[in-house]
């Protein structure tokens, strides 16, 4: 098994299956590993020398179905930041239900084509590839500035959960318009984090393919946090690039995959009444955020 090549684990409890996605993965140039369920999956995860770059599983499986295992994987710090890819027949209410919640790209309808999978499989990859780039560059930026680690971003009476709003200006860069809790009750500064956290995603995708970005989930190693960047626009001629673009961010001291699934859709909603010129209230959206890191996770509480 070759390290430099992506390792991908695929949990499904038909055997058949499995023979088949390992024959297309592998002749892909991807290293494989498999499970015949969620828990025996799991406990392959706590053994495995490497984190899998993507977990291919199946919903309906014995012992710990997919919802179970997802829930699983993201309760763990070491973990929780493997992008998932599902395999679904859809015909379930659960089934339709994961599939609202989720992105067009991260579940797969049985029975799939083979380069609709690979085609989801690599761009799943290629953004986990620019989001570890964008975490080594904030780790250079942050420790040319002197940022250090600190226990938590504010103060130790206050919940250790911060939303951003920055907008980019062409002439001073990255400028912070809204932050809930206020920068005065931050030990550290959210202008500088929010300011820095721009300048290092842009500088990977480039401010004219930056709106495509939308969601990254991120390590902040110098402060000893985890964000998730949501970045969109919307037309104006009298910027440089022909649009207005901003970035909404959360920054926490654990965000999980499963965290930023829910987030990103609060986030989409922020961004709809942004470029619809409607109001909205920072401090909602901050308790709604909150409300998802707390609960348990809904696929495992069906209404």
């Amino acid at each position: 098994m070759s390290d430099s090549k992506p390792l991908l684990m695929v949990v499904d409890d038909n055997e058949d299956i499995l023979f088949n996605l390992r024959l297309i993965l592998e002749a892909s140039d991807y290293n494989i590993v498999t499970a015949i369920s969620g828990k025996s999956a799991l406990n392959m995860l706590l053994t495995l020398e490497k984190v899998p770059d993507i977990i291919i599983s199946d919903i309906m499986m014995p012992e710990m179905n997919g919802y179970e295992f997802f829930a699983a994987v993201s309760s763990n710090p070491k973990l929780s930041r493997i992008p998932f890819l599902f395999l679904t027949a859809k015909s379930t209410p659960e089934d339709i239900r994961l599939g609202k919640m989720l992105g067009v790209d991260d579940y797969i309808t049985k029975p799939f084509k083979k380069e609709d999978l690979l085609a989801s499989i690599s761009g799943k990859i290629a953004r986990n590839k620019k989001s570890n780039q964008i975490d080594e560059e904030i780790k250079q930026i942050f420790s040319s500035l002197n940022i250090e680690m600190h226990p938590s971003i504010i103060n130790k009476d206050q919940p250790s959960l911060c939303l951003l709003m920055v907008y980019w200006d062409d002439v001073a860069g990255p400028i912070l318009k809204q932050s809930y809790p206020s920068e005065k009750n931050c030990t550290l500064s959210i202008k500088t984090i929010g300011k820095q956290l721009f300048h290092a995603a842009t500088s990977i995708y480039g401010h004219d393919k930056i709106t495509k970005a939308q969601g990254i989930l991120l390590n902040i190693e110098n402060i000893d946090k985890q964000g998730y960047l949501f970045f969109d626009s919307f037309p104006d001629k009298n910027e440089r690039y022909g649009e207005k673009q901003y970035m909404l961010s959360v920054i926490a001291p654990i965000l999980t995959y499963f965290d930023s699934l829910k987030i990103r859709e609060l986030l989409k909603e922020v961004s709809e009444k942004i470029k619809t010129k409607q109001n909205w209230e920072i401090k909602e959206y901050w308790e709604k955020i909150l409300e998802v890191m707390l609960a348990r996770s809904p696929l495992l509480n069906p209404q």
